[in-house]
């Protein structure tokens, strides 16, 4: 039975952490507790560093419930190829006044195809960003849930043809700038892969990579050291091409650190995120192409993965085709619809590509949520705690929506008890 929107709703909400100039940064920008000093350098920064907002959506309908979504950038928006910062200051009056009589009366016949003909009938009112397309998909998603009785999780797996797995997907933690202090937190929570590190700034990778390999070896001597022999996190350190750009970009010289950062995690497995940064799209491609060719032929057992200029559908399914990397993130808010982001994930799949389903810490909790059903259908190596840079609180909201929606799954395959 169809879903009919009877009325748009639009907030202005908080994201869960701040918008950063991520060029700025590279150029110097100086960090002062939590702001930048400097003078931003992309469009659409009016600082360095912004509180990050978003717009959230509601989907009023006939049934009288309301489904909402919530869009925004990611932190490091207009980098990498992506789209511009998100403003909801301007975005969300325009909404209002062009989006939602668009949207009123339209009828819902499920989530892919109404998720397509929202966004359809929001770009011809000339509302297009990715972030918006993210809200709204949620929303939609919400709403076709709510009224089949069934988790979002159901509804992706119902349409695209997946098996209802009720197991629990990995999940990755990040640390922002607390890389040292957030990495007890992790150990202590026992997450399954961590701790990013955000290791954004020449600084932090040092002259010769050595910086960068004494946290790594830090970090493994603090898990043997707080942990239990059972204990075996993956290790994943996320470089912004930091390293290519300190060595450089030399991809010889890239290669030998990579084996060198691999030797000193030993015995816990490390993926390197973002090891260059190549400037372009086909610049990156061939990049990340050719670093893997050399990796593997050095029989290290290290991974790149890719996420600069690795954005949309169309750019992820390139990158698999061509093994750009051992793993490829799926940043949620970058593809835009969940519907780009399920394509994404199940094409990694085909192309046994390992892929994690990322996205920022700019999110909310409400896309955090979303995201986990969306892992459990799609069923990625591992999963983003999200949003903020907390770790307490994102590792609360991922973990807990997933163990509620195990729960209710398996309940599900159980006969009722009376």
């Amino acid at each position: 039975m169809p879903v009919r929107i009877a009325d748009v709703l639009v907030a202005e909400v908080l994201g869960g952490y701040f918008y950063d100039d991520q060029e700025a940064i590279r150029r110097g920008a100086v960090r002062d507790g939590e702001r930048y000093v400097g003078v931003p350098v992309t469009p659409g920064f009016s600082a360095v560093r912004m509180p990050a907002a978003a717009i959230g959506i509601g989907l009023r309908l006939d049934s009288g419930m309301t489904a909402w979504g919530d869009g925004m950038s990611v932190q490091y928006a207009a980098a990498g190829g992506r789209d511009p910062v998100m403003a909801p200051a301007a975005l969300a009056p325009a909404v209002r006044e062009h989006g939602a009589p668009a949207l009123r009366g339209m009828e819902l016949t499920g989530f892919r195809a109404g998720a397509a003909a929202v966004i359809e009938a929001l770009r011809r009112r000339g509302l297009a960003h990715r972030g918006l397309d993210y809200a709204v998909s949620q929303a939609v998603l919400g709403a076709i849930a709510a009224e089949q009785r069934r988790t979002m999780a159901e509804v992706l797996c119902a349409e695209y043809g997946l098996p209802v797995v009720a197991e629990a997907v990995p999940v990755y933690a990040q640390s922002g700038d607390r890389r040292h202090q957030s990495v007890d937190t992790m150990i202590a929570k026992r997450v399954d892969v961590l701790p990013h590190a955000l290791i954004n700034a020449p600084e932090k990778i040092g002259p010769g990579a050595e910086a960068l390999l004494a946290y790594v070896a830090w970090l493994r001597k603090r898990i043997l050291e707080t942990a239990p022999p059972t204990y075996r996190p993956v290790l994943h350190v996320d470089v912004y091409g930091m390293l290519g750009r300190v060595l450089g970009d030399d991809l010889d010289a890239v290669a030998r650190a990579l084996v060198r950062l691999g030797e000193t995690a030993a015995p816990f497995r490390l993926t390197v995120e973002g090891p260059v940064d190549a400037g372009s799209r086909l610049g990156q491609l061939r990049a990340m192409t050719a670093l893997r060719e050399r990796l593997d032929g050095l029989g290290t057992d290290v991974r790149i993965a890719a996420d600069e200029w690795c954005n949309t559908l169309e750019d992820i399914i390139e990158f698999a085709r061509s093994g750009a990397g051992h793993v490829l993130q799926v940043k949620v808010p970058d593809l835009g619809s969940l519907d780009h982001a399920m394509k994404a994930v199940l094409a990694c799949r085909q192309h046994d590509t390992e892929v994690f389903l990322g996205g920022s810490c700019t999110e909310t909790d409400l896309s955090a949520r979303a995201c986990v059903h969306l892992a459990v259908a799609a069923r990625p190596a591992f999963q983003l705690a999200k949003p903020g840079m907390g770790v307490d609180e994102a590792l609360m909201i991922v973990g807990n929506e997933q163990r509620r929606l195990l729960a209710e799954l398996r309940a599900r395959r159980s006969p009722p008890v009376y």
